[in-house]
């Protein structure tokens, strides 16, 4: 294939391209020009090769001498690296209790810090009960205090956030070079976000 040449969704090819006569392209990108398709497909069978509609919608269509089958291979080859390529970042969830206790925190801040490790998103929430709605500097203090014992692992990417009866904070994580040095996580550009709550 040549740099630039788009070809269909649907290409017909061979016996299938049903007009008189198409505009085309030689197996090394030159233009042959006009030539009746009968002509054509010949010259593709001559040399082993296909004749694939490449542009169908122009005037006449427009067709290519090319391998298909080697065509297809390929193109299935490089949408199944760039699936393996592609980043998928999964949010993490953990949910706090505002008058959590200290072996419960430790615990789950554990956990925190291992996904973090493993490349994930954490999305932490901090829940609020009965009156606790009123004392919301309570929620931003527990999670900031999460925030600075966590930053050799992560960084935070949402500042926390109000939103009903809880306060929300999401946290990135570190990735660290092989000199030692830390930086945030590079942003991708995935497809969606998987958020998966952890229970208790």
């Amino acid at each position: 294939m040549q740099r630039g040449t788009f070809i269909s969704a649907e290409q017909r090819v061979n016996d299938r391209i049903r007009v008189s006569e198409v505009r085309l392209i030689g197996f090394s990108g030159e233009q042959i020009g006009i030539v009746q398709t009968e002509a054509a497909l010949q010259m593709a069978e001559e040399i082993g090769l296909d004749l694939v509609e490449i542009s169908p919608d122009a005037k006449p269509p427009v067709c290519k001498i090319m391998d298909f089958g080697k065509y297809k291979y390929e193109i299935a080859q490089k949408a199944r690296e760039a699936r393996q390529n592609q980043t998928h970042i999964v949010v993490k969830e953990i949910r706090f209790g505002l008058k959590i206790e200290p072996h419960d925190y430790e615990t789950k801040k554990a956990h925190i810090e291992r996904f973090l490790k493993g490349g994930d998103k954490v999305k932490v929430t901090v829940q609020f009960k009965g009156r606790e709605q009123t004392r919301p500097e309570m929620g931003y203090r527990l999670l900031m205090k999460l925030a600075e014992e966590i930053t050799e692992f992560g960084f935070v990417e949402f500042a926390p956030k109000k939103e009903g009866k809880s306060m929300t904070m999401v946290l990135g994580p570190v990735l660290k070079k092989s000199q030692g040095s830390k930086k945030p996580a590079a942003k991708a550009a995935p497809q969606e976000d998987l958020v998966e709550e952890v229970q208790n």
